[in-house]
């Protein structure tokens, strides 16, 4: 079996996407340093799968220990790389800590695969590296504008950093940039799990339904869209998973014509923040006690994808809808209730 190595591997995308590699025959390593996650997600990934993937608690600001660990375990085919920090309103409180984090890990985990001849790269981006754009549904053609935080300036670098080493080295990389992954696997054994309140929507409704939290703060009720909300493109992370799959086996085949490729992951559907809690509600039979609040610094209006260029040259298409996402992140909910 080839060996994929999956930084960030225990959290919230990563753990869906190591689940989908095994299925489809890879033998997974999993470096994480735990600050987001837990490494009972582990058992977990393999309570689903049946196989039991490697697990090495690691920094990717480590040069050393990142240095040994791929000492420890030679042919490496390829990294998925998730590993970094994500939340936009703390990345405008903390710069430092994203550039510092988000860039290091980068730079250090090029260079020590580079040292062990690993030259297949897929690489965690995001929509934040089109700002607030000109025009909608965005394509991979849209201007890369000014980030509006840290955080999405921090993936517009790294994008930069990794097509500037492509171009000097054999280094070929495909940079997925996500809209905005909600959902759980169905078996609800994985899903997401941010520590103390929520930066991102889903969790923070859910954990509300529930009783975690006592309101669910809305940031932002006069952006200049229909029910004044901020709308976004949402997509399942059970098909954001699967994404990366076929993006590593793109770079097996070597059919690609540029060392470097983008591509958006997105349904091309915006739903407002309003529209995914009356929707949750709907879909779960439950009500969620909400308020609206200022804006949120770092947030932009609205935003969803062109995703025809994933569709038509990686052959993938987002399955899952909205009432499944949110259903499936409520049975996550529950099970971390132990309901």
């Amino acid at each position: 079996m080839k060996k994929i190595l999956v930084t960030g591997g225990t959290g919230y995308i990563g753990s869906h996407t190591v689940v989908a590699l095994q299925q489809s025959g890879y033998e997974v390593l999993i470096i994480d340093n735990l600050s987001n996650s837990e490494e009972s997600v582990v058992d977990r990934i393999a309570q689903i799968t049946g196989i039991m993937p490697s697990f090495t608690k690691l920094d990717l600001c480590d040069l050393p220990g990142l240095l040994k660990f791929f000492s420890k375990n030679p042919r490496i085919e390829g990294v998925i790389h998730f590993a970094a920090y994500k939340a936009v309103g703390e990345s405008t409180e903390f710069p430092l800590k994203y550039y510092h984090n988000n860039l290091l890990g980068l730079i250090y985990l090029i260079q020590v695969m580079q040292t062990y001849g690993c030259n297949k790269l897929v690489f965690s981006s995001s929509c934040t590296v089109y700002g607030q754009p000109d025009e909608l549904p965005v394509s991979e053609n849209a201007p890369l504008k000014k980030a509006f935080s840290p955080y999405g300036n921090t993936k517009k670098i790294c994008e930069d950093i990794i097509n500037d080493h492509s171009a000097a080295s054999d280094l070929k990389a495909i940079s997925l940039r996500y809209f905005n992954p909600i959902g759980a696997h169905p078996s609800a054994l994985i899903g997401e799990l941010p520590r103390g309140v929520p930066n991102n929507l889903v969790p923070y409704l859910t954990q509300t339904a529930i009783g975690k939290q006592s309101t669910m703060m809305v940031y932002g009720g006069d952006y200049n869209t229909p029910d004044g909300t901020g709308i976004r493109d949402y997509i399942h992370v059970v098909d954001l998973a699967e994404a990366h799959v076929v993006a590593i086996q793109r770079l097996e085949k070597e059919v690609a014509n540029e060392k470097t490729e983008v591509f958006n992951l997105g349904t091309g559907t915006g739903y407002s923040v309003l529209e995914i809690i009356k929707t949750f509600e709907k879909v779960n039979g439950i009500k969620v006690n909400y308020a609206l609040t200022d804006r949120r610094p770092g947030d932009i209006e609205k935003v969803w994808a062109n995703p025809e260029k994933a569709n038509k040259v990686l052959g993938w298409k987002a399955r899952l809808g909205l009432d499944e996402m949110l259903h499936s992140a409520w049975q996550w909910q529950l099970s971390l209730s132990g309901k």
